[in-house]
């Protein structure tokens, strides 16, 4: 049993996992645990898998109405965990951060099923620092972890992504006829998340006249609270089909594969996947986390010389022009896409694997 979700970075981590355990054991049975509402619900049965939705939020900073009904949400949701849990009888229960993961490892832990909690980031989320003295075992991606978990039930082990960018080979002219892209021009790929990135966003509207100045095609995922603002603003551009907006991209194989520079927010799994792509990226961590947390992530690879970072305060002024000079450095882009190689953890989502199996067992 796996729960968890709200973003694209707790889902897609949690459905890597699944994957890896169906892969190893063909005749397993996975139910996904989720909150109503959020991209879980649509994206695991897309996936092949069932899932069952709680009726929980997280608590808001402000008070605010669902404040309030907090404590209504929570014990709705630990009676309905209690109800899928003597159901489903599992074996092993699996929390990727998100807030349907606390209701139901709570229910798992008491009921002493083994657990295992995967933590994306390198600054700890609410769910799973509460969580961690009940669980099992807490896998994470990050070193100094301690200083969130207990230390004996700590394993590195990676962020899982999703199987089929770890292999990109022979996929780049698939990618670009894929995108209606052109082999003779380079291609800028930004991404700002599943929900997007406003200053992402607002310095790719700014940078469209340099981009097509420069002859750079653009992917350009914009999330989908801005899809629409955006599609009014490059319709209105003089953007000679260079650039290709998407409220969200399905295909990112094929959309890594065609790219040959990246920019990013710095998520956990965007440093995952772009490291397992091999992609020379900047990054523009978001200062709306957590501790800062996208800065230590991005400055973990910086430090490797593995990518390069831009401030979200001088993305508007500086984002496209360092862009536009990384794509014209050919050696620059070699280096990096070398250097961020070199940090990945392609089996994470297998070693996962072996920590729940060796709970079961």
């Amino acid at each position: 049993m796996i729960s968890g979700g709200g973003t694209g970075g707790h889902v897609y981590p949690a459905i890597a996992i699944a994957n890896a355990f169906m892969a190893r054991f063909e005749d397993a049975e996975i139910l996904f645990v989720g909150a109503k509402g959020k991209m879980e619900m649509q994206k695991v049965p897309e996936a092949g898998y069932p899932i069952e939705g709680l009726w929980i939020s997280g608590l808001q900073r402000k008070l605010t109405l669902d404040n309030l009904s907090f404590p209504l949400k929570l014990i709705d949701s630990i009676l309905k965990s209690r109800k899928i849990i003597k159901r489903f009888k599992p074996d092993a229960v699996v929390g990727v951060g998100g807030y349907a993961s606390g209701p139901l490892l709570r229910v798992a832990t008491k009921k002493r099923i083994p657990s295992v909690i995967q933590e994306q980031n390198s600054y700890a989320g609410l769910t799973n620092k509460v969580l961690a003295g009940r669980v099992s075992k807490i896998c994470v991606a990050y070193p100094g972890m301690e200083k969130f978990f207990p230390a004996n039930k700590i394993v590195m082990t990676g962020n899982p992504v999703r199987s089929d960018i770890s292999n990109l080979t022979n996929k780049r002219a698939t990618g670009l006829k894929h995108f209606g892209l052109s082999e003779d021009k380079p291609v800028l790929m930004i991404l700002g998340g599943s929900l997007g990135a406003r200053t992402l966003n607002d310095s790719m509207v700014d940078g469209i006249e340099a981009l097509v100045g420069a002859n750079v095609q653009v992917i350009w995922q914009c999330g989908k609270f801005y899809y629409k603002e955006m599609s009014a603003k490059l319709e209105a551009s003089a953007h000679g089909g260079l650039i290709h907006l998407f409220e969200f991209l399905k295909e990112m194989d094929l959309a890594y594969a065609a790219a040959d520079v990246v920019i990013s927010r710095a998520g956990a799994l965007s440093v995952s996947e772009l490291s397992i792509a091999g992609k020379p990226t900047l990054f523009v961590p978001s200062p709306n986390v957590a501790e800062d947390h996208q800065s230590k992530n991005a400055k973990a690879m910086v430090d490797n010389e593995a990518a390069l970072l831009v401030k979200d305060s001088e993305a508007k002024e500086n984002l496209i022009k360092r862009a536009i000079e990384l794509i014209n450095d050919q050696a620059e882009q070699e280096k990096l896409a070398k250097n961020i190689k070199t940090m990945a953890r392609p089996a994470a989502a297998e070693e996962i694997v072996n920590e729940i199996v060796n709970l079961i067992e």
